[in-house]
């Protein structure tokens, strides 16, 4: 993979022991959604990994949206320290 889930984990954790939050998944998944745009220029008719790519997306609108729900600061700091457009 081209990107580093346990550097991505420490960065975004809240407690030491905390690798699954929501806002620990939020920035995995957007690891991984950049990685995935970056394939997609080379390889254009990649329709497969396509679909797995909406999949993250919508699973993320759904994070960030529960997020928005449960702890309105946090989902704030999140979409500006990851850049999202929310």
């Amino acid at each position: 993979m081209a990107f580093n889930k346990t550097a991505t984990v420490e960065k975004y954790r809240i407690s030491e022991n905390d690798t699954g939050s929501a806002r620990v998944q939020v920035a995995i998944l957007t690891d991984r959604i950049n990685y995935l745009n970056d394939h997609f220029r080379t390889h254009k008719k990649d329709h497969h990994s396509r679909r797995g790519l909406l999949k993250m997306v919508g699973r993320r609108r759904r994070l960030l949206n529960y997020m928005k729900r449960t702890d309105v600061d946090g989902y704030r700091r999140v979409v500006q320290e990851l850049g999202l457009r929310y």
